[in-house]
């Protein structure tokens, strides 16, 4: 299989639309997201929000979808600014369990729509983001849209599918680093874990983890890994003095997966998403897979 660019990989299965045309008659909603997964959605329902949480991280952690420039920054999250919260004249604010601490404030200046994938009721995670696309979009009024957008998603991971069937994936091990000795790993219940068996493909890690699907590890803790054939993949952003410092470590060096190259290090996606995110991992996994041939 020729190997091939990962937006190219995405537009050759036909994944290239992220949004939809914006309703023509009506007025929509004015709506501001505090969650980028939820952003994200919006966006590919055709319904550009008027403000998020966080526009200046948008390409370090989302990318995809674009953010139109129009989107105005609320700030952080967790420290909304309720000024330029009001005067964007919500009709609807978009929250997750996540910040149920800023609701009461918040349904002071309108409705808020809380939305629930990472909580602690558990489960998995893309199958609760999928139900909680349908419930945006019947609250917007774009449900055929949200439908839509569901079965092009279904359409591109069967394409994953059938590219990693056909390269012969290993099994793989997701981390991000925190620091030249820790790092997330990523496992069951969670976003990437749920796309990598929806594209099948393994995850190595043999542990579980919370709700939101990683545990924090000791580096040496990679060791635990024993599948002999695994990958182990590291995502972007890395700190400056992870790959320097580790390059000196005989525990790094030792490691089945990096004495024999089967580590990566891969663009950025946000693990803690919902659809698109997830389209994205899958895409990323699929090009991987395919380079490996």
């Amino acid at each position: 299989m020729q190997s091939l660019s990962r937006r190219a990989f995405m537009m050759a299965a036909g994944i290239g639309l992220w949004s939809l045309p914006a309703r023509a008659g009506g007025v929509a909603p004015r709506v501001v997201s505090l969650d980028y997964g939820l952003s994200s959605t919006l966006l590919s329902l055709g319904l550009t929000p008027v403000g998020i949480a966080g526009v200046d991280d948008w390409g370090k952690w989302v990318v995809e979808p674009p953010l139109p420039p129009e989107v105005a920054d609320v700030g952080d999250a967790l420290m909304v600014n309720l000024e330029a919260l009001t005067a964007l004249a919500p009709t609807l604010i978009l929250s997750t369990p996540y910040l149920d601490g800023l609701t009461p404030v918040l349904e002071t200046i309108a409705p808020v729509l809380r939305l629930s994938v990472y909580d602690a009721s558990g489960g998995s995670i893309l199958p609760k983001a999928e139900a909680a696309t349908r419930l945006l979009g019947d609250r917007i009024g774009r449900r055929a849209e949200a439908d839509a957008f569901l079965q092009r998603a279904d359409q591109h991971f069967a394409r994953c599918r059938d590219a990693v069937r056909a390269a012969g994936a290993p099994p793989v091990a997701l981390i991000s680093f925190l620091d030249a000795r820790h790092a997330r790993i990523y496992t069951a219940p969670g976003l990437f874990d749920d796309t990598l068996g929806r594209i099948g493909m393994r995850n190595a890690w043999p542990g579980g983890g919370q709700y939101w699907g990683f545990d924090t590890i000791g580096i040496e803790r990679l060791t635990e890994i024993d599948a002999p054939n695994a990958h182990l993949i590291a995502f972007e952003p890395l700190p400056r003095e992870a790959l320097p410092t580790l390059r000196q470590s005989p525990i790094w060096n030792g490691l089945s997966f990096v004495r024999d190259g089967r580590f990566a290090v891969l663009p950025e996606t946000l693990m803690f998403g919902m659809v698109n995110e997830a389209m994205r991992f899958a895409g990323q996994m699929a090009d991987y897979v395919g380079r490996l041939r």
